[in-house]
Formats: C-alpha cells, structure tokens, sequence
C-alpha cells in the first residue's frame, strides 16, 4: 500500500534531514503561528492546528539562522523580548524562500496571504524577481553565496 504524501510531511522531512529536531504535539496553549511553537530549540507541529504549512519553513529559519550554541534556548515568539533578534527577519524570509525553491514549492507557500501584515504578495514578487531582502544576512552567515542564491551551500549555522 502506497502512502500519501501531505506538504505538510515534505516540509517536516526537510527540516528534519537538513538537522533540526521537529516534534509532532498537541498544542493546547496559544501559539504565535497556529500549529506551530519553537521550545527549548526545537519545532512543535500540530496538525491538526496548522493553517499554514509554509510556517513550517518560516519557523525553522528562525531556528536555522539562529547560532547553533543559541539554539537550544530560542523557543515561543523569538523576537519578543529580544529585539536584536528583530535584524534577523530578513535572513528568515530569505532562507524560506531559498528552502521553498529546494523543494520546488510556489513562493506563496511561504508567502501566504494570512500571513506578513497585508504583505505577502508583495515579498512573493520581490523574490521572484530576484531581490532578495536578506541575502547579504544569509552570506555574512556563511550560508550561501549572494551570486549562487537561493542555492544554500548550508541550511545551519555553526
């Protein structure tokens, strides 16, 4: 018998094989996204609270982008409390896009209209262009090149 693949299955494998821990929980406490939490490093989905699985890819920027001897303290909303953290948008948005490429999943995937105050078409014409707010972020970090983008060299930073 042949299973089905969901999006939401491709989007957790890929986190997952590019080193990230992903859980699959109940969560009964308000969350950020719906269906999704970042505790003590790690990405909780719920399934049946998800509304969009692009969030999968955008959470786990903030993971991926996160220095990996941080990463085991980031969880709920990243940017609260910590507004330098607030810099690290950009890289997230453009790390999503690149993860949405890998995967050859349409831009609003990640983009989706509920999400990006009212500015999700906008983000979705912009990479698609080839402007990539972000990118000088993603090649500071070591990630990728900006002439080889969205081609990740890596997912993690060190």
């Amino acid at each position: 018998m042949h299973s089905i693949t969901t999006p939401t299955d491709t989007l957790i494998e890929f986190v997952r094989d590019i080193g990230l821990t992903v859980h699959e929980a109940s969560l009964v406490q308000p969350t950020f996204l719906p269906g999704l939490l970042i505790a003590r490093g790690q990405l909780v989905v719920d399934r049946q609270r998800l509304l969009y699985p692009g969030d999968i890819l955008h959470e786990a920027g903030h993971l991926a982008v996160t220095p990996a001897a941080e990463r085991p303290s980031l969880g709920g909303n990243i940017t609260e409390n910590h507004p330098e953290k607030e810099g690290e948008e950009l890289a997230v948005l453009a790390w999503s896009y690149a993860a949405a490429q890998a995967l050859e999943l349409p831009t609003l995937v990640v983009f989706h209209p509920a999400g990006y105050k009212g500015q999700s078409e906008w983000l979705a014409e912009l990479f698609d262009s080839g402007q990539y707010p972000g990118l000088p972020l993603l090649a500071w970090m070591g990630l990728t090149l900006a002439a080889e983008f969205p081609r990740m060299h890596r997912w993690l930073r060190d």
